[in-house]
């Protein structure tokens, strides 16, 4: 360019228009040239963004662009429409290495991470298939995965507890595999216009501990961020289960759930997450320093009593109550760990100070949760009914009576830890051999009393058979009394927020 303007200069008054016209088509050229460049680059940095994170306003439509004719059925309901939606895209910049076009090229990221101890998950971005009943996925990778689209594939149990998956049908597992281009028996029957999760619900769902551990807390950081704009596909479905924590599943989406073992169509998307994230490794429990999103047990109790319009967020405080007393539920279990004299420890409570109640789980959650939430201290043996604590108000307090058998590991692990993650106070009560009713089962030296590691070490099936099936408890309510005391003393001092 500037060679032409030197010679310009030079040139005879005859042959200046002519130059001029020169300068001009070179300008003209190096502009286009660079707008064509810069409209290339933000196509492919936005086209091939990492998976969604963040919800904004910006529409997503249906594509057929695969050159077949594909019908768009009507399926409002399961999100199945071709209509715009608040979908977003994500705000996080993508990585480029030097090769082809101006020098710069996404570079290849891995669709699967299975290096998480908890859960596998793989995400795909762009045209993915879903073949429900073949439990398949096929996916044309983007441009950066260049040759080796073409037959790479990754098998994965779609549940966040994969060293226990139970065999067999227990979790259905399902192929994502990488591909150069589609078959007839792809062919779109329909097109989605919001992205997909696909993930199990079988394993050890039904146990209610699990149920929040292995599926509605990696759920909640798995799906939250869409903002109900994303479409559940289920496999291992549990209608009756679904039901139960329907509560949830209309917080995060707002679609049908669509039944992945059963679905006969062929369901086209522009992203998709197979599998639950799980930023700790430990049951019941977030990491908020290994979520993209920095999601805590906080937020998963506070989205909880959102989902379950829950009225207390916060516990009993004497300075604002003074002339209404905290209120204790008592679990009840119906058939192992019992207590065996609930009615001496309601009148224990009572004169500690408490309004008492003595109350059953229930699989009537969106009641059962209301009671809770309207307690400031949860009691209860070692079980699963203690999960109930995520209905408790900020600050509340929960105490875990821990069987005989030094069952202090497990207690811990359960429930000790994570209610701390949720901001609400542990106390822990150890049961001494006066109060287990394994006495009346073994004499005083057996290896039961003498020696209950000899015992673990026998297996779970050993273990769970003689401290959690087949033990009860009377509880000595003067050697008790403290620990109710204590929880007093603790929501009169609670901080105010």
């Amino acid at each position: 360019m500037a060679k032409a303007l030197r010679n310009l200069n030079r040139a005879k008054p005859q042959s200046c228009g002519v130059g001029l016209l020169a300068v001009f088509i070179l300008v003209s050229l190096s502009y286009v040239t660079m707008s064509r460049t810069n409209k290339m680059r933000i196509s492919i940095a936005t086209s091939q963004l990492p998976p969604l994170l963040k919800v904004n306003s910006t529409s997503m439509t249906s594509d057929k662009s695969d050159g077949h004719d594909d019908s768009s059925h009507d399926g409002e309901k399961a999100g199945r429409i071709e209509k715009s939606s608040s979908v977003d895209h994500v705000e996080v910049p993508v990585t480029y290495s030097r090769g082809e076009l101006g020098g710069m090229k996404p570079e290849k990221k891995p669709i699967c991470d299975l290096s998480n101890r908890k859960s596998e998950v793989c995400e795909a971005n762009g045209d993915v298939r879903i073949i429900g009943k073949d439990t398949r996925m096929v996916y044309v990778g983007p441009p950066q995965f260049g040759d080796s689209g073409g037959g790479e594939s990754w098998t994965i149990k779609p549940y966040a507890r994969k060293w226990d998956a139970g065999s067999g049908a227990r979790v259905r597992e399902v192929t994502l595999k990488l591909v150069n281009g589609y078959g007839d028996d792809t062919r779109c029957s329909v097109n989605h216009t919001v992205p997909a999760l696909v993930f199990a619900i079988g394993g050890w769902t039904g146990n209610f501990f699990h149920d929040f551990a292995d599926v509605l807390v990696p759920l909640f950081q798995t799906a939250y961020p869409f903002g109900g704009e994303v479409q559940f596909l289920v496999a291992n479905m549990k209608p009756e289960w679904v039901k139960k924590y329907q509560l949830y599943f209309r917080k995060l989406s707002r679609y049908e759930i669509i039944e992945y073992d059963n679905d006969d169509t062929v369901s086209c998307f522009k992203h998709v997450t197979l599998g639950l994230r799980c930023s700790s490794i430990e049951d019941f429990q977030m990491e908020p320093s290994k979520s993209p999103h920095g999601y805590s047990m906080v937020d998963f109790a506070k989205f909880t009593r959102s989902a379950f319009s829950l009225q207390r967020d916060h516990s009993w405080r004497s300075d604002e109550q003074h002339n209404k007393k905290p209120r204790l539920m008592i679990i009840k279990r119906a058939r192992t760990r019992k207590f065996m004299n609930v009615e001496e420890i309601v009148q224990m409570a009572k004169e500690v100070g408490y309004d008492v109640v003595v109350a059953e789980a229930d699989d009537d959650i969106s009641t059962f949760s209301g009671v809770v939430n309207s307690c400031d201290v949860l009691m209860g043996v070692h079980g699963a009914a203690l999960t109930n604590m995520v209905f408790l108000p900020t600050n509340a307090v929960v105490i875990q009576v821990v069987p005989w058998g030094n069952l202090d590991w497990i207690a811990g692990h359960y429930f000790r830890d994570p209610s701390k993650q949720m901001k609400v106070n542990y106390l822990e009560y150890s049961i001494s051999e006066e109060e287990t009713t394994l006495s009346e089962l073994y004499p005083r030296d057996h290896a039961v009393f003498k020696d209950p590691m000899s015992l673990h070490h026998q297996g779970w099936d050993t273990f769970s058979r003689i401290f959690l099936q087949e033990q009860n408890v009377r509880l000595d309510v003067n050697r008790f009394r403290p620990f109710l005391e204590r929880a007093l003393d603790i929501l009169r001092q609670q901080p105010r927020e």
